[in-house]
């Protein structure tokens, strides 16, 4: 009997799985590389101020999913559930700002928020992110998205539509706020406790509550996109412009406000059938918030499950690992003794090579040369270890070769 199982809402990453995440972190890298993104690396828990800072503490995110705790010495630590945040902390407590801007920088983390498991969403999961600080043109707003979507492209994921809007500056949404506190008044005692609260503090966030009822009563609000700013609007209106040049085709969602507080000006999603595999926007005063210099910022966040998900539901192709070069199977202690020798330097030589290490008979041996997809097999015995020749066989078209054994490499570096 099992002594215990995985958390509910986390997930075991298989030997037989990982070969897909492999893949698409690396598409992810190389990407990054042709957009001049460097990769950056932050703790996986922080002081919770942080994130109720951060993120806000009006958010789903902070009321009800983070992991929160004491630490031994009594101090408040939350598992990170998001990016964002904790890169801007590391932006300024190692003083990047110092350095020549823009800053861009892109990660590859786990995060944690407690909520209801379901389809691609888990309570540990795993995201890919970018963050640039430093640059307040309407251009970098059109890049990060032209990442996003070059990166989807090169994994396979072609059914891909871009959802834009703007949700103004803080001064934009001050007007808005007592609009929708107009609007909401009368439907006050109708929705749900959480957003109740948020009327007073922040009625931005029952636009995003997820409610059945509060949607409901949400849904013919009135629209942010209508009391923004005339410097955000003229930033919007630059923003659409560098998309159509581009040649990159959106959608104007005014539904469009993302779950976290430090937004500001615009917000995107990429949306595939019924999955949103991103989401981002600017997030100009958060700099400023958690202590630093008034710093424009922007970025992203990409959900891996839900990619991985999606790219399987669509039918796209993940090329499979690279085959196994050489399996050497020995017959006898001698012989398995010398094999130990040659896949140590294959090994270190660069070439993909297994042998035995169970004490099976030859048969069972090629059985599972077999199942490993090795490229060729190599029988060692005693003759073999004793005139230091063997032969190698192709397991494609059972070709055999007569080599040396001390020039195994030479032989793969060919082959």
């Amino acid at each position: 009997m099992l002594i215990t199982t995985a958390p509910r809402g986390t997930k075991d990453l298989l030997p037989s799985e990982s070969y897909k995440w492999q893949y698409i972190e690396g598409e992810f890298k190389k990407v990054c590389a042709c957009f001049n993104y460097k990769e950056t690396r932050v703790p996986t828990f922080e002081h919770t101020e942080l994130f109720e800072r951060g993120v806000g503490d009006t958010t789903d995110v902070v009321e009800k999913q983070m992991y929160t705790f004491l630490d031994k010495g009594g101090r408040s630590v939350t598992l990170r559930p998001e990016g964002t945040a904790s890169v801007v902390r590391s932006f300024l407590q190692n003083s990047l700002y110092a350095e020549a801007m823009p800053a861009k920088m892109y990660y590859n983390i786990p995060c944690f928020r407690y909520e209801k498991s379901q389809k691609g969403r888990l309570r540990e999961f795993h995201q890919f992110g970018v963050e640039v600080f430093g640059a307040k043109e309407p251009t970098i707003d059109a890049e990060v998205i032209s990442l996003a979507l070059t990166f989807l492209d090169r994994v396979g994921l072609k059914d891909l539509t871009v959802h834009v809007n703007s949700i103004g500056c803080k001064e934009c949404r001050k007007a808005y706020n007592e609009r929708l506190r107009e609007y909401f008044r009368p439907h006050l005692d109708e929705l749900c406790e959480t957003c109740r609260g948020r009327f007073e503090r922040n009625p931005l966030r029952i636009l995003d509550c997820k409610s059945e009822i509060c949607q409901s009563i949400g849904k013919d609000a009135p629209v942010l996109l209508d009391y923004i700013c005339d410097d955000c609007r003229e930033h919007f209106e630059k923003f659409k412009t560098c998309l159509d040049n581009m040649g990159i085709e959106y959608t104007i969602d005014s539904g469009i406000v993302r779950g976290l507080d430090y937004y500001s000006k615009t917000v995107f999603e990429i949306i595939s059938g019924d999955f949103t595999v991103c989401g981002g926007g600017r997030y100009d005063g958060l700099v400023e918030e958690l202590g630093g210099q008034a710093t424009p910022g922007i970025g992203f966040g990409l959900g891996i499950e839900r990619l991985l998900l999606r790219l399987e539901e669509t039918g796209a192709v993940i090329p499979l690992p690279e085959p196994l070069d050489l399996y050497i199977a020995p017959l006898g202690d001698k012989a398995s003794v010398y094999a130990q020798k040659l896949i140590y330097n294959l090994r270190r030589d660069g070439i993909k090579a297994e042998t035995d290490h169970t004490g099976r008979g030859l048969r069972a041996q090629m059985k599972y040369a077999d199942k490993l997809g090795c490229r060729y097999t190599l029988v060692l015995g005693d003759n073999e270890t004793d005139t230091g020749h063997a032969s190698v066989k192709n397991m494609e078209n059972g070709e055999q070769t007569e080599i040396e054994l001390d020039k195994l490499s030479e032989f793969f570096a060919k082959v």
